[in-house]
């Protein structure tokens, strides 16, 4: 067990108006650019009123931890200049979809050509996690053991329960908008690597899609790297819950490798009991309680993320991320971003504020917990 299982951290993140708290409605060509020339590690996203922050591979999260902190804290230093508020959330709780500006980039343009409305409508924002493994042809095999675990990692980063101005009912609509795109959700059940690369073949030769890339599903195999990627986590408004459910993730991914007995042949009842604890994670975040398939009995997720971190003790100690990890259970306990923009928004009500008004406390609120990057 020598493998580092190396990792990198994408966090994607949406600007506000700093005056009207709404999503921008002008170009934010001086703001990208500024960012780009200023810091490394900054990328364009589908909108103009995203950018996209990430560490380089490593296994250190104290490593980690310094690159993103350092970026989160320039681009909203950048922001500032620019009149505006930066932020991490799976969704904008202030922007109206239909008002948004597409980036002026190639591949944008051609994904919006191809998905039309799905493709407007998705003003989401995620955090992704890959994660380097010893065997690259077995990451079809880790996905299907992966699988059941992704809830639980939705759960601890659901910070979207706001969509076009709208208080949804749930902890995590972003997957909900998401799904309208095709390619997403749970990946197939892929019977091995050969399969799998069948698939990416027919596709890709058919015209359906120009590259694996376009597989949005919530844990891929990368194209590009040798690691596999997790998708299925809202983008985190708290560094350390980025950091937490990174190191979970990791983790898991080593415990997999090194205990290939744990898994259960994933069937399709196996895959619609996950599909269906996903649901409950976006509806209830933290709150939920999934089905444990095993035991046909529901769980809460605080007990899920115990478990969870007795099985990876020894992961976490070999990985070195033992603290990162431990914080999910407080995360569980004391509740995700989620949880913390209902507050702001109820504690605005109370004080009279419309609705409105209280989506601008919910910015607000996001815009301080992003840049607090010691918290």
């Amino acid at each position: 067990m020598a493998h580092l299982y190396r990792f990198g951290i994408e966090e994607e993140l949406f600007l506000a108006d700093a005056r009207t708290r709404a999503a921008p409605q002008d170009s934010m060509a001086d703001f990208h650019k500024a960012a780009g020339h200023r810091l490394e590690g900054v990328e364009r996203e589908l909108l103009e009123n995203q950018a996209e922050i990430s560490s380089k591979p490593s296994d250190s999260f104290a490593e980690a931890e310094d690159a993103l902190a350092s970026l989160r804290t320039g681009l909203c230093r950048i922001g500032r200049e620019h009149g505006l508020k930066v932020f991490a959330a799976g969704t904008h709780p202030t922007a109206i979809w239909a008002q948004q500006r597409e980036t002026s980039k190639l591949r944008y343009r051609k994904m919006i050509d191809n998905l039309q409305i799905v493709g407007r409508r998705s003003v989401v924002c995620g955090l992704h996690v890959h994660v380097e493994v010893p065997d690259p042809d077995a990451r079809i095999a880790l996905i299907n053991r992966l699988m059941p675990h992704l809830p639980v990692l939705l759960a601890l980063s659901t910070s979207s329960p706001f969509y076009d101005r709208h208080r949804t009912g749930l902890a995590g609509y972003r997957l909900r908008a998401y799904a309208e795109l095709p390619r997403t959700g749970l990946p197939e059940l892929f019977a091995d690597a050969a399969d799998f690369d069948r698939y990416v073949r027919v596709m890709t030769r058919a015209g359906a899609v120009e590259d694996a890339t376009h597989l949005w599903w919530h844990i891929r195999p990368s194209v590009r790297y040798p690691t596999l990627e997790l998708r299925v986590a809202d983008s985190c408004t708290r560094l350390k819950d980025s950091l937490a459910i990174a190191a979970l993730y990791r983790c898991l991914v080593r415990l997999h490798v090194r205990r290939p007995e744990l898994a259960v042949p994933l069937t399709g009842a196996s895959r619609g009991i996950a599909q269906e604890n996903l649901w409950r994670a976006e509806r209830d975040g933290v709150n939920a309680a999934l089905i444990d398939e095993a035991a046909e009995e529901i769980v809460p997720v605080r007990r899920l993320v115990e478990r969870l971190l007795d099985l990876t003790a020894e992961d976490a100690a070999a990985l070195g991320c033992a603290s990162q990890v431990a914080h999910a259970l407080t995360i569980a306990a004391c509740g995700s971003s989620a949880d913390g923009q209902i507050a702001a928004y109820e504690k605005a009500l109370e004080k009279g504020a419309g609705k409105r008004k209280a989506l601008s406390r919910v910015i607000d609120w996001l815009a301080r917990e992003t840049a607090d990057c010691g918290g």
